[in-house]
This record gives structure tokens, sequence and C-alpha cells, in this order.
């Protein structure tokens, strides 16, 4: 029995002497989840400002040839958008969590979401995303990539509170570079090409964002999913985890990179959504417990469940074109001040 194995069995130990916890429901879980993303995205398909009836797909008239057009050219997308970037931000939530042992984390506050979004910026800016299709995604990436390894490197050897401090600091960085390319912005139409798209979105998008943005989160995502039991041995801490055989410098990477490839790509093609990645994983973690491997793919579950749905209330529900990022921040910055409060009142 290797000696990663061995924390995990630990891990797990730990896990059965807490109360409340329902250890033996992860494919209960998993179910519930699938469920609701699959009712969910039935109504993703079939509602919108044109709300369509599965008999007119099959209808040989105009009406059926338009409702098949609008199903596989605008909707289909979306969807597919909508659960590539809800499954990486709640997947890179948890991951992060993980990492810092935070509660608290996810790709915004540690600057990777800010670092993107400044990358789209400067693509709109200098006229690169006219002349280039793949100019926001790639100057996403490289953004997001610069902008958690300032945070690490800011917060390297600092324990979880520099960390989180450093993220704050590469963010506000990151805020102050794009407030300020708004304000030298020339041109009237760039300004508010970039404002529109710092809102984020995920309508009016085709399947070329769609295999623009899918192999990057893809890649991603497989190398965050590869950190689920180094971040079982770094639970114990991290000199308990070196003496376990971790590489932490591995496990940073793989982070580091899992995250600035998903996140950057998903920003890139739908600007700064956030929330996301704090939410998913605390909807998961009472159901299923604290060991991080056990999070990862029903947290990916729960964030594309949650961006499915908020997309849904912002097509169907408000009376204007409520941009998809003003609504998950108006919804999780809520329980972003709810977390806040009930980790201070269990702190000694």
């Amino acid at each position: 029995m290797s000696s990663i194995d061995r924390a995990q069995q630990s891990a797990a130990a730990n896990e059965r002497r807490r109360p409340g916890i329902l250890h033996d429901h992860r494919l209960t879980v998993a179910v519930m989840l699938l469920v609701a993303l699959a009712a969910l995205g039935l109504a993703s398909l079939l509602c919108g400002s044109v709300w369509l009836r599965p008999a007119q797909f099959f209808g040989t008239d105009a009406l059926g040839s338009m409702a098949r057009l609008v199903l596989f050219d605008v909707r289909l997308p979306r969807l597919v958008l909508a659960l590539l970037i809800g499954g990486t931000l709640g997947l890179s939530g948890a991951v992060l969590q993980g990492l810092t042992r935070n509660p608290l984390a996810e790709p915004g506050t540690l600057g990777v979401s800010s670092g993107a979004a400044l990358g789209g910026v400067m693509a709109i800016y200098f006229g690169l995303a006219h002349h280039f299709v793949v100019a926001i995604p790639l100057l996403g990436l490289a953004g997001a990539a610069v902008a958690m390894s300032m945070t690490f490197a800011l917060g390297r050897g600092g324990g979880t509170v520099a960390l989180i401090l450093a993220g704050a600091a590469v963010t506000a960085l990151m805020v102050a570079l794009i407030s300020l390319a708004l304000n030298l912005a020339e041109n009237p139409y760039a300004g508010f090409e970039m404002s529109t798209w710092l809102l984020g979105s995920i309508a009016d998008k085709s399947w070329s964002q769609v295999w623009l943005a899918g192999p990057f989160i893809v890649i991603g995502c497989a190398l965050l999913l590869l950190t689920g039991r180094s971040l079982d041995a770094l639970s114990l801490g991290e000199a308990q985890a070196e003496s376990l055989g971790i590489n932490l410098e591995r496990l940073h990477g793989l982070a580091l990179l899992g995250t600035a490839l998903s996140v950057g790509a998903a920003t890139g093609v739908a600007g700064a959504i956030g929330f996301v990645g704090l939410v998913a994983p605390h909807l998961v973690r009472p159901l299923l417990g604290y060991q991080p491997s056990r999070l990862l793919l029903p947290s990916a579950l729960a964030g594309a469940a949650l961006l499915l749905a908020a997309d849904l209330v912002t097509r169907v529900f408000s009376g204007r074109d409520l941009k998809l990022g003003v609504f998950t921040a108006l919804v999780g910055t809520p329980f972003f001040f709810w977390l806040v409060v009930r980790l201070r009142r269990r702190a000694p």
C-alpha cells in the first residue's frame, strides 16, 4: 500500500467520525446532479424569447426548419458552453479550496478571473480581437496564467492567509489595469465593447466559440482532476504531505496550469463570471464530506447546474437582457457574506 493510499484511508477515517455526513451517497448525489442537469438542459433548449415545443423539431414546414435552426445553431452551443464553463468553474473552485485549505478560495479570489479578463480587454483595446478570432481566448489564457503565477509567487511560504492576501492584491492590480484600459480607450465603441464583455454572457455564442475554448477547458479540467489524491494528503498539512511523498511543486504546477487553461479559456469566450467556483463546492460538501478528492467531480456537476440555472433565469425571468455575470454576482455576493459570517462564528 502506497503512502498516498494510507493518507486517503486516514482522511476517510476522519470523515467517518464526522456526524451528519452521508458517506455512502456519492452515487445518489451524482445521479441527482445528472438528473438536474438533464432537466435544466432540456429547459435551456426549449425556453427563451421564442419558446419551442419538441413536436416542432419534426415538422417539415418552414416553422419546423426554423425551430431546428434555433435549436442547433443558437441554443445548443449556448448549452454546451454553459456546461463547460460552469463545470470548470466548479471544479477549479474545489481544487483551489483544497489546495489552499480555505473555503473562501475560488478563481476570482486568487486573481485568475481578473487576469483572464485583463487579457481579453487587452485584445479588444489593441484591436486584436477584430483581426484574430482567437485573440481574446489566447490572451485570456495568458492573463490567467500570469495572474495565478503572481499570486502563488507572492503568497508562497506564507500560509493560506498570505495566499489569499496575495490573490486580493493581484486582483486589485488587474482591476486597476482594466480600469486604465477603459479610461484610455479612444474609441467609444471599443470602450462599450470592453464594458459589455466584462459583464459576462454566453448569449449569441456559436459553435466556433465552443470548438475554440472546449479543448483548453477539457485539458485544464483533466489536469485539475489529477490533483485529487495529492489534495487528500495535503489536507493533513504540508509537512505531513511531503513526508508521504507528495511533490508540492508538482501539485501547485498542476493546479496553476489547469486553472489557467480552463478558467482562462472560459473567461476568454464568456467574460467574467464569478462566484460559481465558490458556491458549487459548498453545495456538495455537506452531502459528501470534506475529503477533497470526493468533491471534484460533484463540484463540476454542481457548477454546470448552477450556471445553467442562472442562464435560464437571465433569459426567461428578466425583463431585459440581464448579463449572466451580473446575475451570478448578485446571487453569489450574499452567499459570500453568509459564508464569512459563518466562518467567523465558528472561529475560536
